[in-house]
Order: C-alpha cells, then structure tokens, then sequence
C-alpha cells in the first residue's frame, strides 16, 4: 500500500475510533494531575489527545530526556478541523504570488532540486504550551509541558524563492496559507503573515523532519519553519505564499495569540488590558523529563535528572538544579551545544535523596542574556494562557 493510501486510510479509522471504548485503542489514565485519554493515531505512538477533530495530541514528559524528539513521538496542533486525507505528492504545489515578478507554481521535486538544500535544528512549540499551570485558569486547550518538541527540518530558504520569484519595489508583507479548512463557512480561516524585514537565512519551507518525510499531521507535504518563533506561525500543509504592501487584518493575527502590550504582558480575569500584541519570539524555558510525578526512587539511591532547555536563539548559558524547594540551586551539566542555538540543550544532574516521602526536583534555565525563568508565583496572568515558563517542579517518591 502506498504511503498516501495508507495515510487515507488510517486516518479516517483514527478518527472514528475517538471515544468509543479502550478496545478502539484508547486508554484513560491521571497524567500531572490531569485525566487525559492516550490514543495512537498515524504515524504516531500514544500520545496525550485533547481532541480527534482537529488534532490536538501532546507529547508525554518522559520524551523530554533527549535533544531531538521522534517523529512518532511530536505533538500535533491544527486550528481547523478539515484537513485532507489524501494528497498526491506527484502533482501538489505551492503558489507564490501577489506583488512578485513572476508568479510560480513549484513541485515538489522542483523544490528539492532546483532549490539549494538546508537544515535547520529548531524546537517547535505552542504559545498555549503548560497553559494548565496558569492559576486561576485561562482559556484554551489546557496542555501539560508536551506541546513542543525539536526536530531536524531540512528544506529550501523562504528568501530563495522569493527571489526566484523576485520581490516588487512596494513588497513588504508575506502571507502563508495551508490546505486545512473550517467546518463553518463563517469561521476565519487560519492566515498568518510576517514582515519582510523579519526574514532570515533560518526560515525555510521545509518538506523533510529528522531524515524523513514530514508525518502527515505535522505538515505534510510542507509547512513553514520560523527558528525561535512560537508555532502559531509555522503554517502546515503550506499551499500558498502571498507577497503584500499592506499589512492584512486577520482573525489569527489581530484577535488570537495576543497579550497585553505592558511591559508584564499581564491583565487580571476582571479587567482586560488593552491594547495587545502578537505573540513572537520564544521566552527562556526548561522541563524535566526524567523523574517524573510520582516516580519512587530508593533512599541514597543514584538519580540522575534529565531535560531540555531553550529559548528563542541566544542561546542555553546554564540550567540550575534544586532539591529544596528553591533553597539552593546546582549546575547542571549540559550537552554540548552542537545542534545550533534554536535547538533544545539536553541537561542531567545527578544527586542522592536524603530524606524519604515527598521530593521536589527543580530546574531553571538561564540564557546568555542572563534571562532566567521566574517562579510559579511570579509568572504573571493572561487570558489566552500563553508564554508560561515557570521553573519546572516535579515530585517525586522516596522510599
């Protein structure tokens, strides 16, 4: 069967499997406190699932121990509940068009060989990401520490074919579109833009994620890779590039993915603060993926903490480690940083518990700026629940 058809295929049962019983392959169960449903969709192990239609499927603690995340093992995050479920590799296109010289239709195989080929290490993740630690809680999918991952994209510059297209004098804005549809003819469809100024070498339109084929429900055939920048701007299923002189009101760039324009990027439930901003730019950020909630571990035992750290390219400087309660706080050790400054840094501390019950194991990230993550209680509220980066607790068992 081919890939295409299989896809078709599986992805209609998934669907239709979706709460109905733990024979379809689905399993309940408590996960940081939460009670969430683990389902195995296309191309993917179980994964945490908020939802069939769209997509909303969260990557699981234990994944964070390592610098790249499997393909089978990346979240999934889709706004609007159409998606295809076929396309033919042979004769998908991207359109360029709008204020470019010549308007082009590029294949695949023409992307792949008529274009220079690059990579790019990066971390992908949701603005909502731990969006359930915010208290009281926002509005929004209430995701744990599992919507992002990083991967190795490999594809072809965004400047590259703008200049094959070749950009007119008053060109200044960039419009990305992607196949995903809304069920309701009256819903906004998913657009996002971006200034020409904001162009860089790392932007790519990338077909390929650690070696392989884009997953189908991360993007497939191509989606829009911009290093540092939270993912509401990484179109999947990327279509069509539209070059502007003007900037164009959209709901998924005007009223979503915003936060108060103070220098808190703060509000209170009862008040609203106006006027907001876009979301952009990633802030320092580190989870722990091993141990996790309730893992038991033995009195004077060997433990070693394990996790990523990021930010939004400046770079991991230090991650610091405590085991009371903030008290005091040790280096961590950390991978070398040969992945390139968008990518996770791996981190380990080892330490020997002391003391039985309950532990809290601590981390905190510190960038080269000297920008480190605040405490839970100092992060500041918004409604949309984005850009959360407390330090990461987890609490685990001695015995």
């Amino acid at each position: 069967m081919k890939r295409r058809d299989f896809l078709k295929a599986t992805l209609a049962a998934s669907a239709a499997a979706v709460g109905t019983s733990a024979s379809a392959g689905i399993t309940t169960q408590p996960i940081d406190n939460r009670k969430v449903s683990n389902i195995a969709f296309p191309e993917k192990r179980p994964l945490i699932t908020y939802s069939d239609r769209p997509p909303l499927l969260e990557t699981p603690r234990a994944s964070f121990t390592k610098a790249i995340t499997p393909n089978d093992e990346f979240f999934v995050r889709w706004h609007m509940p159409e998606i295809p479920t076929y396309i033919d590799p042979e004769t998908y296109m991207i359109k360029i068009n709008g204020l470019v010289e010549h308007e082009l239709n590029i294949s695949l195989n023409e992307l792949k060989t008529d274009f220079e080929q690059v990579e790019v290490t990066a971390v992908l993740q949701c603005g909502g990401n731990s969006r359930s630690a915010f208290k009281p809680v926002a509005g929004g999918i209430q995701w744990g520490s599992g919507a992002m991952g990083c991967a190795k994209w490999k594809g072809v510059r965004l400047r590259d074919i703008l200049n094959r297209a070749g950009l007119k004098r008053d060109a200044k804005w960039i419009g990305f579109n992607g196949l995903d549809n809304a069920a309701y003819y009256e819903t906004p469809i998913f657009v996002r833009e971006m200034q020409i100024e904001e162009l860089d070498d790392h932007v790519i339109v990338a077909y390929e994620m650690n070696g392989e084929d884009l997953p189908y429900l991360n993007g497939y055939p191509l989606r829009l890779v911009i290093p540092g920048h939270y993912s509401d701007s990484w179109v999947k299923m990327l279509s069509n590039i539209t070059v502007t002189s003007d900037y164009q009101k959209l709901f998924f760039m005007d009223v979503a993915y915003r936060v108060p324009d103070n220098a808190c990027e703060c509000e209170t439930p009862e008040n609203r603060f106006k006027p907001t901003k876009p979301i952009t730019t990633m802030n320092v950020k580190s989870v722990i993926g091993y141990p996790q909630n309730g893992t038991l571990v033995y009195h004077n035992s060997h433990v070693v903490v394990r996790g990523v750290a990021f930010d939004d390219g400046h770079g991991i400087k230090d991650v610091l480690v405590s085991t009371d309660d903030g008290k005091s706080w040790k280096a961590a050790i950390l991978d070398k940083d040969t992945a390139g400054r968008y990518a996770f840094r791996a981190f380990r501390f080892s330490f020997k518990p002391q003391q039985y019950g309950k532990v809290r194991i601590m981390a905190k990230a510190i960038n080269r700026l000297g920008r480190e993550q605040p405490f839970a209680e100092d992060i500041k509220w918004n409604h949309g629940g984005y850009k959360y980066n407390g330090i990461d607790v987890v609490t685990i068992e001695v015995v």
